[in-house]
Protein backbone atom coordinates (compact mmCIF):
# COMPACT_ATOMS: atom_id res chain seq x y z
CA UNK A 1 0.00 0.00 0.00
CA UNK A 2 3.02 2.39 0.80
CA UNK A 3 4.80 1.96 -2.07
CA UNK A 4 1.29 2.14 -4.41
CA UNK A 5 1.09 5.48 -2.75
CA UNK A 6 4.81 6.29 -3.52
CA UNK A 7 4.31 5.25 -7.28
CA UNK A 8 1.93 8.14 -8.04
CA UNK A 9 4.47 10.86 -7.79
CA UNK A 10 3.90 14.27 -7.85
CA UNK A 11 -0.11 13.25 -8.22
CA UNK A 12 -0.22 12.40 -4.97
CA UNK A 13 -0.10 16.50 -3.85
CA UNK A 14 -3.69 16.76 -5.20
CA UNK A 15 -6.00 16.76 -1.95
CA UNK A 16 -8.61 13.95 -3.38
CA UNK A 17 -5.68 11.17 -4.02
CA UNK A 18 -3.34 12.36 -1.03
CA UNK A 19 -7.02 12.21 1.19
CA UNK A 20 -7.44 8.75 0.11
CA UNK A 21 -4.47 7.38 0.06
CA UNK A 22 -3.61 8.26 3.55
CA UNK A 23 -6.41 6.79 4.36
CA UNK A 24 -5.26 3.95 2.29
CA UNK A 25 -2.28 3.59 4.45
CA UNK A 26 -4.61 3.53 7.92
CA UNK A 27 -6.72 0.74 6.65
CA UNK A 28 -3.66 -1.34 5.45
CA UNK A 29 -2.34 -0.71 8.77
CA UNK A 30 -5.13 -1.60 10.47
CA UNK A 31 -5.97 1.20 12.09
CA UNK A 32 -9.43 3.04 12.31
CA UNK A 33 -9.83 6.73 11.86
CA UNK A 34 -12.87 8.62 13.93
CA UNK A 35 -13.17 11.69 12.23
CA UNK A 36 -16.45 13.71 11.07
CA UNK A 37 -16.00 13.20 6.73
CA UNK A 38 -17.86 16.86 6.19
CA UNK A 39 -15.41 18.69 8.67
CA UNK A 40 -12.47 21.09 7.79
CA UNK A 41 -9.20 21.37 9.61
CA UNK A 42 -9.07 24.87 7.99
CA UNK A 43 -10.83 27.96 8.69
CA UNK A 44 -12.42 30.76 7.85
CA UNK A 45 -9.21 33.19 7.69
CA UNK A 46 -10.25 35.38 5.37
CA UNK A 47 -8.03 34.55 2.55
CA UNK A 48 -5.23 33.72 4.93
CA UNK A 49 -4.43 29.92 5.81
CA UNK A 50 -5.13 27.97 9.26
CA UNK A 51 -2.55 27.07 11.40
CA UNK A 52 -2.99 23.68 12.50
CA UNK A 53 -1.71 23.01 15.90
CA UNK A 54 -1.82 19.82 17.24
CA UNK A 55 -0.25 17.42 20.42
CA UNK A 56 2.55 14.71 18.84
CA UNK A 57 2.52 11.15 19.74
CA UNK A 58 3.35 9.46 16.70
CA UNK A 59 4.78 9.82 13.10
CA UNK A 60 1.18 8.47 12.27
CA UNK A 61 -0.45 11.38 13.13
CA UNK A 62 0.82 13.30 9.72
CA UNK A 63 -0.69 10.47 8.10
CA UNK A 64 -4.51 10.72 10.60
CA UNK A 65 -4.46 14.48 9.46
CA UNK A 66 -3.68 14.44 5.95
CA UNK A 67 -6.88 11.36 6.62
CA UNK A 68 -8.82 14.40 7.35
CA UNK A 69 -7.76 17.34 5.45
CA UNK A 70 -4.74 17.61 2.94
CA UNK A 71 -3.02 20.73 4.67
CA UNK A 72 0.96 21.30 4.63
CA UNK A 73 3.20 20.11 7.16
CA UNK A 74 5.76 21.01 8.97
CA UNK A 75 8.10 18.24 9.91
CA UNK A 76 11.49 17.42 11.02
CA UNK A 77 14.30 16.95 8.75
CA UNK A 78 14.58 13.42 9.80
CA UNK A 79 11.10 12.26 7.99
CA UNK A 80 12.12 12.87 4.73
CA UNK A 81 15.05 10.13 4.91
CA UNK A 82 12.66 7.47 6.02
CA UNK A 83 11.67 4.75 3.44
CA UNK A 84 8.61 5.18 1.62
CA UNK A 85 7.05 7.61 4.21
CA UNK A 86 9.75 10.71 3.16
CA UNK A 87 8.87 10.15 -0.31
CA UNK A 88 5.31 10.51 0.77
CA UNK A 89 5.68 13.40 2.41
CA UNK A 90 7.83 15.37 0.08
CA UNK A 91 5.32 14.16 -2.91
CA UNK A 92 2.75 15.91 -0.58
CA UNK A 93 4.41 19.12 -0.08
CA UNK A 94 5.95 18.63 3.34
CA UNK A 95 8.33 21.58 4.63
CA UNK A 96 11.10 19.97 6.73
CA UNK A 97 13.07 21.95 9.37
CA UNK A 98 16.27 21.25 11.98
CA UNK A 99 14.94 20.83 15.17
CA UNK A 100 18.48 20.77 16.39
CA UNK A 101 19.51 23.72 13.81
CA UNK A 102 20.94 27.63 15.00
CA UNK A 103 18.09 29.70 17.24
CA UNK A 104 19.21 32.04 14.78
CA UNK A 105 17.60 30.39 12.00
CA UNK A 106 14.16 30.57 13.56
CA UNK A 107 13.68 33.89 12.56
CA UNK A 108 13.61 33.17 8.97
CA UNK A 109 11.62 29.75 9.63
CA UNK A 110 8.92 31.34 11.41
CA UNK A 111 9.02 34.31 8.29
CA UNK A 112 7.74 31.60 5.79
CA UNK A 113 5.41 30.18 7.34
CA UNK A 114 3.74 33.52 7.90
CA UNK A 115 4.67 33.65 4.14
CA UNK A 116 2.69 30.62 3.18
CA UNK A 117 -0.41 31.70 5.50
CA UNK A 118 -0.82 35.05 3.90
CA UNK A 119 -0.94 33.25 0.87
CA UNK A 120 -3.92 30.93 1.95
CA UNK A 121 -1.93 27.83 2.65
CA UNK A 122 -3.08 25.97 5.70
CA UNK A 123 0.01 24.73 7.31
CA UNK A 124 0.09 21.71 10.19
CA UNK A 125 2.53 21.82 13.04
CA UNK A 126 3.49 19.65 16.58
CA UNK A 127 4.37 23.17 18.77
CA UNK A 128 5.32 20.39 21.15
CA UNK A 129 8.35 19.72 19.06
CA UNK A 130 9.11 16.26 19.71
CA UNK A 131 6.57 13.55 20.58
CA UNK A 132 5.29 12.27 23.63
CA UNK A 133 2.89 9.42 25.34
CA UNK A 134 -0.32 11.31 25.76
CA UNK A 135 -1.48 15.11 24.65
CA UNK A 136 -1.01 16.45 28.26
CA UNK A 137 2.83 16.05 28.25
CA UNK A 138 4.84 18.57 26.97
CA UNK A 139 4.57 22.63 26.26
CA UNK A 140 3.87 23.88 23.22
CA UNK A 141 6.38 26.36 21.73
CA UNK A 142 5.60 29.85 20.40
CA UNK A 143 7.65 30.40 17.33
CA UNK A 144 4.88 29.07 14.64
CA UNK A 145 2.31 31.18 16.96
CA UNK A 146 4.52 34.34 16.27
CA UNK A 147 3.34 33.40 12.46
CA UNK A 148 -0.02 33.09 12.72
CA UNK A 149 -0.33 36.72 14.51
CA UNK A 150 1.89 37.99 11.72
CA UNK A 151 -0.14 36.16 8.93
CA UNK A 152 -3.37 37.24 10.92
CA UNK A 153 -4.08 33.77 10.36
CA UNK A 154 -6.54 31.22 12.70
CA UNK A 155 -4.69 29.01 15.12
CA UNK A 156 -7.31 25.50 14.68
CA UNK A 157 -5.97 23.68 17.86
CA UNK A 158 -6.26 19.48 17.02
CA UNK A 159 -6.11 16.92 19.52
CA UNK A 160 -4.80 13.57 18.17
CA UNK A 161 -5.37 10.66 20.67
CA UNK A 162 -4.71 6.27 20.47
CA UNK A 163 -6.95 4.10 21.49
CA UNK A 164 -6.65 -0.02 21.18
CA UNK A 165 -9.44 -2.11 22.22
CA UNK A 166 -11.47 0.95 23.43
CA UNK A 167 -8.74 2.05 26.17
CA UNK A 168 -6.25 4.73 25.99
CA UNK A 169 -2.79 3.12 24.46
CA UNK A 170 0.79 4.08 24.07
CA UNK A 171 1.31 1.50 20.96
CA UNK A 172 1.16 4.12 18.02
CA UNK A 173 4.11 6.47 20.39
CA UNK A 174 7.05 6.98 18.31
CA UNK A 175 9.91 7.80 21.39
CA UNK A 176 13.39 8.17 22.47
CA UNK A 177 15.83 6.26 19.87
CA UNK A 178 13.04 4.08 18.76
CA UNK A 179 13.52 3.54 14.78
CA UNK A 180 11.13 3.67 12.55
CA UNK A 181 10.62 -0.08 11.45
CA UNK A 182 10.66 -0.97 15.02
CA UNK A 183 7.67 1.56 15.56
CA UNK A 184 5.64 0.51 11.90
CA UNK A 185 5.63 -3.15 13.12
CA UNK A 186 4.39 -2.33 16.40
CA UNK A 187 1.72 -0.38 15.21
CA UNK A 188 1.01 -3.43 12.30
CA UNK A 189 0.93 -5.72 14.94
CA UNK A 190 -2.01 -3.61 17.49
CA UNK A 191 -5.74 -4.85 17.54
CA UNK A 192 -7.86 -2.69 17.02
CA UNK A 193 -6.06 0.71 17.15
CA UNK A 194 -7.83 3.67 16.22
CA UNK A 195 -6.78 7.14 16.05
CA UNK A 196 -9.04 9.87 16.79
CA UNK A 197 -8.66 13.74 15.40
CA UNK A 198 -10.98 16.34 17.82
CA UNK A 199 -10.62 19.46 16.23
CA UNK A 200 -11.31 22.59 18.82
CA UNK A 201 -12.72 26.13 17.78
CA UNK A 202 -10.15 28.51 15.89
CA UNK A 203 -8.60 30.98 17.88
CA UNK A 204 -7.15 34.86 16.53
CA UNK A 205 -4.98 36.83 18.05
CA UNK A 206 -2.03 39.17 18.43
CA UNK A 207 0.38 37.56 21.31
CA UNK A 208 2.09 34.39 20.53
CA UNK A 209 1.73 33.97 24.21
CA UNK A 210 -1.64 33.65 24.72
CA UNK A 211 -2.38 31.39 21.49
CA UNK A 212 0.08 29.34 22.39
CA UNK A 213 -1.25 28.77 25.87
CA UNK A 214 -5.20 28.92 24.39
CA UNK A 215 -4.30 26.23 22.13
CA UNK A 216 -2.62 24.27 24.42
CA UNK A 217 -5.59 24.39 26.92
CA UNK A 218 -7.71 23.27 24.10
CA UNK A 219 -5.44 20.37 22.93
CA UNK A 220 -5.16 18.91 26.41
CA UNK A 221 -8.90 19.31 27.56
CA UNK A 222 -7.99 21.71 30.06
CA UNK A 223 -10.15 24.45 29.14
CA UNK A 224 -12.92 24.59 25.98
CA UNK A 225 -13.19 28.37 26.16
CA UNK A 226 -10.08 30.79 25.60
CA UNK A 227 -9.81 33.68 27.67
CA UNK A 228 -9.10 37.14 26.51
CA UNK A 229 -5.47 37.53 27.01
CA UNK A 230 -2.56 39.50 25.98
CA UNK A 231 -2.32 42.49 23.41
CA UNK A 232 -5.09 41.12 21.13
CA UNK A 233 -8.28 39.06 22.16
CA UNK A 234 -8.78 35.74 21.62
CA UNK A 235 -11.74 35.16 19.48
CA UNK A 236 -13.45 31.79 19.71
CA UNK A 237 -15.96 30.50 17.47
CA UNK A 238 -18.56 27.86 16.87
CA UNK A 239 -16.89 24.62 17.91
CA UNK A 240 -16.24 21.84 15.23
CA UNK A 241 -15.76 18.64 16.51
CA UNK A 242 -14.28 15.39 14.70
CA UNK A 243 -15.77 12.91 16.53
Amino acid sequence: MLTRAAARGDRLAAPRILRSEARAVLDALGVRLEAGSAVRLGADGGGAGTLVVANHISWLDVVALLAVEPVCVLAKREVGQWPVIGALARRAGTRFIDRGGSPRELPAVVAQLACGLRAGTSIAVFPQATTWCSAAAGRFRRAAFQAAADAGAPVRPVTVAYREGGAATTAAAFLGAEDFTTSLRRVAAARDLTVRITAHPPLWGTDRRALAAAAHRSVTGAARTPPTAGRGPLRPVRPTSIA
